[in-house]
């Protein structure tokens, strides 16, 4: 069976040069975002009850360094995402990533950090799941390594530190996702998305009042 993510696809990554690799970009990823932006969108549509649309990362800002990553990111606006919490779909030279991201530029990250320190949704997901608090950089941790106490300094430095992010999701590496087809990297995606849901929702919740320890 053919694998939906190749070894050319990873190999984009590796292109030599900014219009090059763009345009390695353009011919061999940028149409399976385009695809699963489609797909996902009314996904998200159906599953929330708001209007999602995707938005396939065009990379417009560069013009002398290529780009080391690709996505389509998924939120309820049309004109943008990074200003509230998306969900992602995107890889890396060394791995697929599908995730739920809060980033820098999002007004509200202080009161949404507090939302998930004072919730134990995030304790509903498994292990294998990654986290990270820099969405530019390929590495993450398990909540299995992380424990309780390393995922609370990835909340608190959400909340504290202007350039604090919170990234969540699962991975797959790029040999793992030679055995995947179409059809099961859709499962793939799915299974996580809904899983991240509940992590969306409680982003979204009003502040809550502090609670005490």
């Amino acid at each position: 069976m053919k694998p939906y993510w190749t070894e050319q696809d990873f190999d984009v990554f590796n292109t030599p040069g900014l219009e090059a690799r763009m345009s390695a970009l353009t011919d061999r990823i940028r149409p399976k975002f385009a695809e699963l932006g489609t797909d996902f969108s009314s996904f998200f549509s159906g599953k929330t009850g708001d209007e999602f649309f995707p938005h396939v990362a065009k990379h417009m800002r560069r013009t002398v360094n290529p780009p080391n990553d690709s996505w389509v990111a998924f939120a309820p606006y049309k004109r943008g995402y990074k200003a509230v919490p998306h969900f992602q779909i995107g890889m890396w030279e060394s791995h697929v990533f599908v995730i739920l991201a809060v980033i820098y530029e999002a007004p509200n990250k202080t009161a949404m950090a507090e939302n998930l320190l004072h919730s134990d949704v995030l304790k509903s997901l498994s292990g294998e799941f990654v986290v990270s608090g820099d969405h530019m950089k390929p590495q993450s941790a398990a909540l299995n390594e992380l424990g309780d106490e390393g995922l609370e300094k990835v909340l608190i430095r959400l909340r504290d530190v202007k350039k604090g992010e919170f990234v969540i999701g699962r991975h797959l590496t790029k040999d793992q996702a030679a055995f995947f087809t179409k059809e099961q990297f859709y499962q793939f995606v799915e299974e996580t998305f809904e899983a991240l849901l509940p992590v969306y929702q409680t982003l979204l919740q009003s502040t809550k009042e502090p609670v005490s320890r």
